[in-house]
């Protein structure tokens, strides 16, 4: 029988592994400086995709990007990626198109993403899109956006 301060001790450490895979699993890769390495480990990539992905940079647009994956893989396929690779989407100048390409947006929220603009700081981006999704999703839509 094991003592509950032992099993205290391992449910703990499984919680923390899991939050450490958690972690992980949430960063977002930009398809402009990603390792070769780094891209053939995502879901639906291999040493050849991840080459081609190299080869071609840089992206100006996650639209070039999809362009160049769209040949390889379906629509599912993509958003699948698109949850770990991505160019970030310029807040002030990207298109509808683009920004629907971020994994979860739809058309409603790509017209409030383009109602706000032009935005002058990531921090209004968060005030404005906040007014719609609660504070971890904002986090997660940011991922994906730039002023630059």
């Amino acid at each position: 029988m094991s003592s509950p301060r032992l099993a205290f001790g391992t449910v703990l450490s499984v919680a923390m592994l899991m939050l450490s895979f958690s972690a992980l699993a949430e960063s977002l890769l930009d398809a402009n400086s990603a390792s070769a390495d780094e891209m053939a480990a995502l879901p639906h990539m291999d040493a050849d995709l991840a080459g081609a992905v190299i080869s071609n940079r840089p992206y100006a647009t996650i639209g070039a990007l999809h362009e160049l994956l769209g040949a390889d893989l379906d629509d599912d396929q993509l958003t699948e990626l698109y949850a770990h690779l991505f160019v970030p989407v310029n807040l002030n100048t990207a298109d509808e198109s683009h920004i629907m390409l971020i994994p979860g947006v739809g058309k409603r929220m790509a017209h409030e993403f383009e109602e706000y603009r032009p935005y002058a700081s990531l921090e209004e981006f968060r005030r404005e899109i906040g007014k719609y999704v609660d504070e971890q999703e904002v986090s997660r839509l940011e991922q994906y956006v730039t002023l630059d």
